[in-house]
């Protein structure tokens, strides 16, 4: 249990319960074997304070704020034990594209993954396209009839459907503005918010839907679902788009899922302004999307997701320079980790191939912040960096995309990333160009040299043997942030000399 973590008024701490584990511990464990045997969730563990919090908009409206579900502490324990055996049942059942709520799984994967279908395409001459679904509260429609249903369908015994069935009845919520709350209000729908049950819940609502459309590519995370493909011309994008909608919007009606066919986004890899009909809306091409936080264009350059994060960037800088001279270099240092290197944490491997103009426009960002906190207006951008003891924002990446590659190396990666790294059969030849993993096929630049799928075996290769053979990811990352690539082969790195080009 974290002692960070919110309680209820009426609650008893968590502090207090771990300081007291001699006392709370048989209690607790005599309580949960009592609900296993009687299939009873606690009533007293069901019951959940609701406190709004402002995300957008005007604030005198209701639609404008993000209910925050506080739990009873003691819930998240029962929780716990329910999760660990349900999550372990359920592994085999899960699809490797549900990447959401899973460990070891990220929106970077999912996205990456896409990404590179999609870079593989352009680079042999196809057209990408991909459809963004949209479900409205998704997380508190659900039904949970159906969701029995389906659980005993994968095989749970009559016990472990009461329980589960217990858990998610009779569950009520109240309001909390301040000190005031409103009156208890029954949940009837929905899968409990804030709890450690709910997600894992929600994915196997969801699993069925991957038997159903086994045929086509899903980026799923959560409740975005996007069908993406790759034909050889424009009409034949359009039909699979068409085709995978109408899967996908009768699997959502089927599961009593509330979805939007007007409010779905369309995105093709082309300049012409296409239509797609989807459930007897026509949805037009667009030229750029945000999926799972990341904007992607038609080109796939992510001009204007780099703009976005440097334009945020830019701001976070601009209040630094107001406070840092009032402040430690210790602490000016963690402020710029907290409010500018984070802005560009976000699933770096997805956009990481830019171009270099977007490369020197966030490096500008980097030396601004930098002559900020050391008060150096004297210094290159390289040297300010070596008195930070830091790398540029683009070698940070290479040592993430050097990381990525270590995990697959030792099998630490979900298994949808295959589609991204291939390693080669064991080869017992001292070849010169015997290398761990296989690198694709490529004919471009852009779309096919400047890919993860590419990237990543080349930079495996420059890595010291010491760096591959420690036996931990701890050991490898603690290693990984001393180590800058020479002569790295990606194109941001290359050095332009003047009358020759880029070398």
């Amino acid at each position: 249990m974290s002692n960070k973590k919110a309680s209820q008024k009426s609650d008893i701490p968590a502090p207090i319960i771990k300081e007291n584990l001699d006392i709370f511990a048989d209690f607790v464990h005599k309580g949960f074997s009592s609900s296993i045997k009687s299939t009873l969730f606690p009533s007293s563990q069901k019951l959940a304070d609701i406190t709004p919090l402002h995300k957008k908009g005007k604030k005198d409206m209701k639609e404008n704020y993000r209910p925050v579900s506080i739990l009873p502490t003691l819930s998240k324990i029962f929780e716990k034990c329910m999760f660990s055996q349900i999550s372990e049942y359920f592994n085999t059942f899960f699809s490797d594209q549900q990447c959401g709520f899973r460990k070891g799984y990220s929106t970077q994967h999912c996205l990456l993954v896409m990404l590179e279908k999609w870079k593989k395409a352009v680079d042999s001459g196809k057209v990408f396209g991909a459809l963004l679904t949209d479900l409205s509260k998704a997380f508190d429609v659900l039904d949970h009839e159906l969701l029995v249903a389906k659980l005993n369908a994968y095989g749970f015994s009559l016990p472990a459907l009461r329980l589960v069935h217990n858990y998610l009845s009779n569950r009520k919520q109240r309001a909390k503005v301040g000190n005031t709350y409103s009156s208890w209000s029954d949940i009837l729908f929905g899968v409990p918010q804030g709890s450690i049950l709910g997600p894992l819940l929600f994915n196997i609502f969801l699993a069925d839907l991957f038997f159903i459309v086994d045929d086509m590519n899903i980026a799923s995370y959560a409740d975005d679902n996007t069908p993406y493909m790759a034909e050889n011309n424009i009409d034949g994008i359009i039909e699979s788009l068409e085709q995978a909608s109408e899967k996908l919007f009768d699997w959502f009606k089927n599961n009593l899922f509330k979805s939007n066919a007007d409010k779905c986004h369309v995105l093709i890899s082309t300049n012409d302004n296409v239509d797609v009909n989807v459930s007897g809306f026509n949805i037009t091409n667009s030229e750029c999307e945000k999926l799972l936080g990341v904007k992607f264009d038609r080109n796939l350059n992510f001009d204007s997701h780099i703009s976005d994060i440097c334009k945020k960037a830019s701001n976070k800088i601009s209040a630094l320079a107001r406070v840092t001279p009032f402040m430690s270099i210790d602490k000016k240092k963690l402020l710029m980790n907290a409010f500018f290197t984070s802005q560009f944490n976000y699933c770096p491997l997805v956009w990481m191939c830019h171009s270099r103009k977007n490369n020197r426009k966030i490096n500008r960002l980097h030396e601004r912040c930098l002559r900020i906190i050391y008060n150096d207006k004297q210094s290159t951008f390289n040297e300010l960096l070596e008195k930070d003891g830091s790398v540029s924002i683009h070698i940070k990446n290479i040592q993430i995309l050097a990381t990525e590659m270590f995990k697959m190396s030792k099998g630490l990666s979900p298994p949808i990333m295959e589609n991204v790294f291939t390693l080669r059969e064991e080869n017992h030849y001292n070849l010169r160009q015997n290398s761990q993993f296989s690198r694709p096929f490529v004919r471009s630049v852009f779309h096919g040299t400047e890919s993860i799928s590419y990237l990543g075996p080349k930079i495996w290769d420059m890595l010291p043997e010491s760096y591959k053979n420690v036996n931990t990811l701890g050991a490898f990352k603690s290693k990984i942030k001393l180590w800058k690539p020479d002569n790295c082969p990606c194109r941001l790195c290359r050095v332009y000399i003047d009358n020759v080009g880029f070398l």
